[in-house]
């Protein structure tokens, strides 16, 4: 029989990590719309050169919508430090007839991550019926549910709900997230406006810091700061973390949006 393991409240958390699986869980559970075909291409740049690509995609069938980020290194890094990262993540829409609206609810969220000797590949099964998640490692062959609270969602889909939503500066937000076996009351703080320059050109954007610990990219060592453009659409035109050595930026060179 599986354990369900209770969740008992708010939990604290270090910090973060990831620069491109976008990161972090962060919404309300409200009504949001996206377009059918959505697709971003980053450059990751390290200490001002060119270490990676990444890829965010966003695919809309039905009642679901998909939400794909890839990630690798490139070829001069991966000889000695080899880069392979992929996210998926799908939520539902389901009808609330009480309310007379629809919402969003969290599916499933699967990780597989190749970071030089480092290794994940985890699953995570959500029942919002029941307010459960089963969460499986698929290297260790484990599988255990935990019980969560409703309107819980992965890192990846909380982030991209928060982008449907008003963000105002000194105003922050609070979401809740299951990453790691664990339930996480992160918040997400939305720090100023700032104009920045990107390959796709220059952005009037609304800077927010994300405050938790995920796993994803080149193993972030502090702050993730996320460059949203300062509009309804809140397009993630650059991120920015410290990592063991130096900084990384995810810039946007490109895309469908």
């Amino acid at each position: 029989m599986e354990k369900v393991v209770r969740y008992t409240g708010r939990a604290g958390f270090p910090g973060m990590l990831s620069v491109l699986l976008f990161i972090i869980g962060i919404l309300l559970l409200m009504p949001f719309t996206v377009s059918a075909s959505e697709s971003f291409r980053y450059d990751l740049i390290w200490m001002g050169i060119k270490a990676g690509e990444a890829r965010l995609d966003f695919i809309e069938d039905g009642d679901s919508l998909k939400i794909v980020s890839r990630a690798e290194s490139a070829k001069w890094l991966s000889v000695f430090y080899k880069v392979d990262d992929r996210v998926e993540s799908v939520v539902l829409k389901k009808n609330n007839p009480a309310k007379g609206d629809i919402h969003w609810v969290a599916g499933r969220y699967r990780l597989k991550i190749r970071e030089g000797r480092h290794r994940r590949d985890k699953e995570v099964i959500f029942d919002p019926a029941n307010n459960t998640a089963l969460y499986i490692n698929h290297l260790d062959n484990k599988r255990e549910t935990y019980a969560v609270p409703e309107n819980t969602f992965d890192p990846l889909s909380g982030f991209f709900l928060l982008r449907k939503r008003p963000l105002e500066v000194n105003r922050p937000v609070h979401v809740t997230i299951f990453d790691s076996t664990k339930v996480w009351d992160v918040k997400v703080e939305i720090l100023k406006k700032e104009e920045v320059q990107t390959p796709s050109g220059k952005f009037r954007t609304i800077v927010v810091k994300p405050n938790m610990k995920s796993e994803g990219i080149f193993d972030s060592k502090g702050d993730i700061y996320i460059y949203l453009t300062d509009d309804k659409r809140h397009i993630p035109v650059l991120i920015r973390t410290k990592v063991a050595v130096g900084y990384v930026e995810a810039q946007l060179v490109g895309g469908e949006f």
